[in-house]
């Protein structure tokens, strides 16, 4: 199979089960417990179905089927994952964070409910993918260890020491002076955080042992950090019309970027050093990593 074809393959299963877990509601006011609010429930959808490549779970997916582990097990989690990213882009484009106008070509979330149940939307899909994550443990008994460690690893590397940590070290250090390590440590949460979160939850579903895991560690980190360094060039360089958002907004709101740091030449050297290194990690899992590679391939050359 080719690896577009591979790709949308990858990213049915995430839009079903997605449409399973979070189809909209109808009422209101719900008669029955356990329904959501249709007015939040379609907040929620409008920016979880806003398109996008669905990097995250297509990783977890990808990274379980390269191991051997069942996909079946695995689409829940994808899913479960897409939430709290989506989660985290609504709150991202609050006035309180990046103030932004648009993602992904249309009307930032805020723009369409307001701010507060913009708010609540994000509140929303971050606690339903953790519900989901507990049932699909609790659902599957013979793998329940594997799940419960998978939900662990997502739900780290989103929380208080991970993206969440990374996003407030961000926010804390617009207008300071650009420093190394407060940099690499922004970027090593908010960014690489959340893609090297499915590649442990693959790891942890299909058993991975010991140096797999680590590869599959090495290789998410390496990427994350060298996307976050692309974005920050896509944000100098990049054209509006293509990324679905405003261009030149790090430096308008005094961001830390590698730009900022080191200057767009330096920053392009050390993303492809970067990529380089993700390349090489991953190779150690031999042809059946094809995918993986070609994904990172197609990421290293993405326009917006």
């Amino acid at each position: 199979m080719a690896y577009h074809e591979q790709y949308s393959r990858y990213v049915g299963m995430v839009e079903e089960t997605i449409e399973k877990l979070l189809p909209q509601t109808r009422e209101d006011l719900p008669r029955e417990d356990g329904i959501i609010p249709a007015h939040l429930c379609e907040a929620m959808r409008y920016s979880l179905l806003a398109g996008g490549k669905r990097v995250r779970p297509v990783l977890l997916l990808a990274a379980c089927e390269m191991l051997g582990g069942e996909l079946e097990q695995a689409k829940v989690p994808a899913a479960a994952l897409e939430m709290i990213h989506t989660y985290s882009l609504i709150h991202d484009d609050l006035p309180g964070m990046d103030d932004d106008d648009y993602r992904r070509g249309r009307l930032t979330n805020h723009k369409v409910y307001g701010v507060g149940q913009a708010i609540l939307a994000g509140d929303g899909l971050l606690n339903y993918a953790y519900e989901c994550l507990l049932d699909h443990a609790a659902a599957h008994p013979e793998n329940l260890r594997g799940l419960v460690l998978a939900a662990q690893a997502i739900a780290s590397r989103a929380g208080v020491s991970g993206m969440i940590a990374g996003q407030s070290i961000d926010l804390l250090s617009e207008h300071m002076q650009p420093d190394a390590g407060r940099l690499a440590y922004i970027h090593a949460h908010k960014t690489a955080d959340l893609l090297t979160a499915p590649l442990l939850a693959a790891a942890c579903i299909a058993g991975a042992d010991e140096a797999q895991t680590e590869a599959l560690l090495r290789f998410g980190r390496c990427m994350g950090l060298a996307f976050q360094i692309d974005d920050d060039l896509l944000d100098v360089e990049g054209d509006a019309g293509q990324l679905g958002k405003q261009t030149g907004m790090d430096a308008q709101r005094g961001k830390m970027t590698w730009p900022s740091l080191v200057g767009v030449q330096a920053s392009r050297e050390k993303s492809r050093a970067l990529w380089d290194e993700a390349e090489r990690a991953i190779a150690v899992f031999g042809e059946c990593a094809w995918f993986m590679q070609a994904f990172a391939q197609q990421l290293r050359g993405r326009k917006k």
